[in-house]
């Protein structure tokens, strides 16, 4: 979710109830655009961490303690000099907006109390830190802002001080029943984004949850809306305007499986992974979640750059070998001028360059034969077998070779597709494995490690059964033939790379499973693959005792002869995670 004007309330009322009245005892600058503040409010000792991240401007209270450099930069010293042991007094938010200011009173030099304020903003790439008097003048900004880049809005020491013009957004807290109608409804636009765009503090996420309390799509035109749709998409506001006035906030991790937000307000059409207390506790659970999986997509980034080479490779040549059988796709043609040849070739006269003759193979239709007027009718015959036999060589040699260079395709394809859906270090070393066992990278596997087995994920549908997912070629394999029984029902997304989808029955009869769970083991299959971008995915499924291994296959490739399919979409909301 956007760090938006929502969880600034929240963090606004928390940081009021643990900071204010505090002291501010340390101040330092572990990065160039990052504040940690060391607040002691009674017996308790407080980290305050605030940072003016482009790509993650946030704001929230930690136990953990960050290095910093031997020299503190400049506005360090300065917030050194101006709020270190002084006294926070306030924490406020000018409307929703996404903005919070602390204020700090402290003795000055000549022993007079003075105020200063603190103010936070968390706008993206216009982000900032910014210092401020009691007369509201800039004293100075974690990064200063010349006319030569804001004509708009100058942050440089000595300019006042003014909150960015939000423009014609309404406050939530000033909206009106007919002031909303006339600003929302009347937008050219889409209902969910008409909200966002006009009523300060909203993102997109808080007000798509607008339109799916109010039972509406969020894409409808804004203007299309009758007038009870209207009301009921204003009762949805009103009520989180409500929950916000009475500080009644939600703190949640939620997944709808294709990506994970946090929020203050609970999203009733989401899976609520994670609750928690505090909005900062929330922060710290969604950000080190975050931090992980740019770990792992770092550590991953040389294999997905190695696979996509071999891939590449693989594609080439692969079109060449297909290039070599188009090429013998006429071979029979010679055998047959051979065979014609040899039946007819009594009538070609020396130096005869071609000769017509009734082609039995085709209803006695006449045929011309290209003869070389050097050789004898034998030898001609004899040349068209020696090219026929060299192209059908060439042919069964192209063909073995690219059902091998395709069966290694396949086996990349997964490896790419499992590199993309890794979530931590032992399902990397798995795909490691894979590659070194194939022989395309060289790498010592740890014994213990190599015989470790990962967990499938595990799903629990509407009407009960498990559905096991592989994430990874040795996984497949491992729920598709160690993990089933013969009356299982299997998954994969048609042609395209994936994860082999088991669904459990426990020897319950096809006909007396629900259709609603074939179509949620399918819309996993197609979450699971390549093509889960798309809107729909065309599945393969087939009951488990039909799909086979070949001898000597790669991990994750199988056959199957005999199989249904239909097309399946990639919402999964109606399934149940379960903990391996």
């Amino acid at each position: 979710m956007a760090f938006d004007g929502l969880t600034i309330s929240a963090l606004k009322n928390e940081l009021n109830e643990k900071i204010t009245g505090g002291r501010v005892y340390k101040i330092a600058q572990p990065e160039p655009d990052t504040l940690l503040m060391t607040i002691k409010n009674n017996s308790d000792t407080l980290r305050l961490l605030i940072s003016a991240n482009a790509s993650f401007p946030l704001i929230y209270l930690t136990d953990e303690n960050r290095p910093s450099p031997k020299t503190a930069p400049a506005f360090c010293m300065l917030l050194r000099k101006h709020l270190q042991n002084g006294r926070i007094t306030d924490v406020s938010q000018p409307g929703l907006e996404r903005i919070i200011e602390i204020s700090v009173e402290h003795m000055d030099e000549m022993g007079d109390m003075r105020c200063h304020r603190l103010i936070a903003e968390f706008m993206g790439k216009h982000s900032n830190i910014i210092l401020c008097d009691e007369a509201n003048v800039i004293t100075d900004s974690i990064k200063r802002i010349p006319a030569s880049v804001s004509s708009v809005r100058e942050v440089l020491p000595g300019r006042d001080y003014f909150v960015p013009d939000p423009g014609e957004k309404l406050n939530p807290f000033e909206v009106n029943e007919e002031s909303f109608y006339q600003k929302v409804f009347r937008c050219p636009t889409t209902i969910k984004k008409a909200i966002y765009t006009n009523i300060t503090g909203f993102s997109p996420l808080s007000s798509l949850e607008i339109c799916e309390r109010a039972y509406m799509d969020p894409d409808r035109p804004a203007t299309s809306l009758t007038l009870e749709e209207r009301k009921g998409l204003y009762k949805a506001f009103s009520d989180i305007v409500s929950s916000l006035r009475s500080n009644n906030f939600e703190y949640g991790i939620y997944t709808d499986f294709s990506k994970t937000e946090f929020s203050v307000i609970c999203l009733k059409n989401h899976i609520c992974r994670e609750c928690f207390e505090t909005p900062s506790e929330m922060l710290i659970a969604f950000y080190a979640e975050k931090e992980k999986d740019n770990r792992i997509r770092q550590k991953s980034a040389d294999l997905r750059k190695l696979v996509s080479v071999f891939l590449e490779r693989a594609y080439k040549k692969a079109a060449i070998q297909e290039q070599d059988i188009t090429k013998t796709l006429d071979r029979d043609k010679y055998k047959k001028y051979g065979e014609l040849l040899q039946a007819y070739g009594y009538g070609v006269t020396p130096g005869q360059e071609n000769i017509t003759v009734p082609d039995h193979y085709e209803n006695n239709k006449d045929i011309t034969i290209p003869l070389k007027p050097e050789l004898t009718p034998q030898e001609n015959a004899n040349a068209y077998f020696k090219r026929y036999n060299k192209l059908k060589r060439t042919f069964d040699a192209a063909n073995e070779q690219l059902e091998e260079t395709n069966a290694e395709i396949a086996q990349l394809e997964g490896l790419s597709y499992s590199l993309e859906i890794a979530e931590n270090e032992d399902e990397l070393a798995r795909i490691k494995q894979e590659l070194s066992e194939a022989g395309l990278i060289h790498s010592k596997v740890n014994a213990d490690k190599k015989q470790k087995a990962l967990p499938p994920l595990k799903f629990l549908s509407s009407d009960g059964f498990e559905i096991l997912v592989g994430k990874n070629n040795y996984q497949n394999d491992e729920i598709t033939f160690k993990m089933s029984e013969p009356t299982d029902w299997w998954f994969h997304a048609k042609d395209i790379a994936g994860s082999h989808v088991l669904m459990k029955t426990g020897g319950m009869k096809t006909e007396d499973i629900p259709d609603r769970a074939f179509e949620e083991a399918a819309s996993l299959a197609a979450k699971y693959s390549k093509g889960s971008r798309g809107d729909k995915v065309e599945i393969d499924y087939v009951q488990k005792k039909e799909v086979k291994k070949p001898g000597g296959a790669k991990p994750g490739l199988v056959v199957y002869y005999t199989n249904y399919s239909m097309m399946a979409g990639t919402d999964i909301s109606s399934l149940r995670p379960l903990i391996p």
